[in-house]
């Protein structure tokens, strides 16, 4: 059983994830902005027979990183697989996007990202652990309208590629998983996607991660 621990765990590809692993007999961290999301994933864990706990943080504050790694260490729990899924986007023209929603996605998507990284990093070298940096196909291409959005996936991708290099000689790893569109509320207050119901669900996305995740650095889903 290994414990994997999940940012923007409460909603969308984050709840699938820890759905379909808790399945598969691991203990899943759930970590999110919104305890009572998290709390309903977290239920369903249970239900199953699951096994699963609730750490709620702003990754994209350094303060609530510290809190969450010192309750982690405090409870006992080493995390050996750390997904960096939580994230946000912006659309639009670039110059009709406001500065605010600029910082929101920066702060969430690279620094989140980031700071939970490094402050996990220590652990998963320890244990042999994985980094699991879910990127999208906005790190891969630019895309219209999604300049910002995109920009910030280009940095975790390069990112997960630092990762690589800088844990070769040790005992972690690092995996970068490239996929298509989702039919989630992501697209909810935008009209940049016309039809999101065309796109693969949560739990089918989910699913093909899980299926063909064997620790290799790149896993490209549905490009």
């Amino acid at each position: 059983m290994k414990t994997i621990l999940i940012s923007g765990a409460g909603s969308g590809l984050g709840a699938e994830l820890a759905k379909q692993w808790a399945n598969q007999g691991h203990h899943i961290v759930l970590v999110g902005r919104t305890k009572e999301k998290l709390e309903l994933v977290d239920s369903y864990i249970n239900t199953q027979n699951g096994s699963s706990s609730i750490y709620t943080c702003d990754i994209s504050n350094p303060k609530q990183i510290a809190h969450l790694k010192e309750s982690l260490k405090k409870d006992g729990v080493a995390v050996d697989l750390l997904v960096n899924n939580a994230g946000i986007g912006t659309f639009g023209a670039l110059e009709e996007i406001g500065i605010d929603d600029i910082h929101r996605v920066i702060d969430t998507n690279i620094k989140g990202t980031i700071f939970l990284t490094q402050a996990l990093l220590p652990t998963l070298k320890t244990v042999g652990g994985r980094v699991m940096n879910i990127i999208s196909t906005a790190g891969l291409k630019g895309k219209n309208h999604e300049s910002v959005y995109v920009a910030s996936k280009y940095a975790v991708r390069g990112f997960t590629e630092s990762l690589w290099k800088e844990l070769e000689t040790t005992n972690a790893s690092a995996t970068a998983v490239y996929m298509g569109g989702m039919d989630t509320p992501f697209w909810s207050d935008t009209d940049h996607v016309k039809d999101s119901t065309r796109l693969k669900s949560p739990s089918e996305k989910a699913s093909q991660i899980i299926h063909v995740d064997e620790g290799q650095k790149e896993i490209f889903i549905d490009r």
